[in-house]
């Protein structure tokens, strides 16, 4: 990795021509982007895709075969040490010993570093305060990934790294670590997310990286994303019975219809297409329910750039 180049002043992440390879795969594969001071960044991808060792090789954890990465204008390998007390990173598999207090936890990692903040008003921000002289193991899912971004932030950093920051957690508790990032993003922390949920990347993220086999394939904000789509708008709505080939109009803003079972998507046009598809189904005496509107959304563009396919 090179050393010729001078950070910009809005970015706290500059990432060039990044390559990482493995026996018989390139993980990373000229990889370029910048993450902007006070953004949330969002990276997605599918399994494989070259997601975790990007973020690695920015965090300093593994070393690139080539290219050139500054993070905060520091070099991650060389710099490694400065870089550290300046950055938060919640891995995504991290455990701690199940005995061990959540309080003992907090000032052992604050410990580690020259500068933190006091753990005591973060435990309360973080909604663990009653939790204080529980142990660890005791905790629920929801708890235990909040005590992992109390760690990654209990130095107070310019930078956090979350790295599928709601992974098997229920709606509930993921919803409470949205407000989470939210908030750090509001206390002037530049927050770098990976995560294989759309719907959290479309509503957190100012701008997404779009990852699949080691290159970026599409990178801005999720509303220019889906925009640059052009995805046809949905009707959808569930019915029992046959529906005849052809009873929707084309004349009327429908582009195609599919069945799965009950479940039926009209694509089309997004004027007037609720109403036709209403109007239709009363015409033809179709009994129908849940009929409702679906708008196009960060996943349409994610299947379309990397595919449906599950990978492993």
């Amino acid at each position: 990795m090179g050393s010729s180049m001078p950070p910009l002043q809005d970015n706290v992440i500059e990432v060039r021509d990044l390559v990482k390879q493995y026996p018989g795969i390139r993980a990373a594969d000229g990889i370029s982007f910048e993450v902007h001071r006070g953004e949330i960044f969002g990276m997605v991808g599918p399994n494989g895709a070259g997601k975790t060792t990007t973020i690695e090789c920015i965090e300093g954890l593994r070393r690139p075969d080539g290219g050139h990465i500054r993070v905060l204008g520091l070099h991650p390998e060389r710099d490694k040490y400065a870089l550290r007390e300046r950055i938060g990173v919640q891995l995504q598999s991290a455990s701690l010993p199940d005995r061990i207090r959540v309080w003992e936890i907090l000032d052992l990692f604050a410990s580690f570093y020259k500068r933190s903040i006091p753990w005591e008003p973060l435990l309360e921000r973080m909604g663990l305060a009653d939790k204080r002289n529980a142990y660890f193991g005791k905790l629920s899912g929801g708890q235990k990934q909040r005590v992992f971004i109390a760690l990654a932030i209990i130095n107070e950093p310019e930078l956090t790294f979350l790295d599928e920051l709601t992974t098997g957690l229920d709606p509930q508790s993921r919803r409470v670590m949205w407000d989470l990032v939210l908030e750090l993003r509001k206390h002037g922390t530049t927050v770098f997310l990976t995560t294989h949920f759309m719907e959290e990347a479309e509503r957190l993220c100012d701008r997404v990286a779009i990852i699949d086999y080691g290159k970026v394939v599409a990178l801005d904000s999720p509303g220019n994303l889906i925009n640059s789509l052009g995805a046809e708008h949905r009707v959808v709505f569930e019915v029992e019975g046959p529906i005849k080939a052809g009873i929707f109009d084309p004349a009327a803003g429908v582009i195609r219809v599919e069945r799965i079972g009950e479940r039926v998507v009209v694509y089309g046009e997004e004027r007037g297409l609720v109403a036709a598809v209403a109007t239709t189904l009363e015409e033809n005496g179709i009994s129908f329910r849940n009929l409702r509107s679906e708008q196009p959304t960060l996943e349409d563009v994610f299947l379309a750039l990397t595919g449906r396919g599950i990978r492993e």
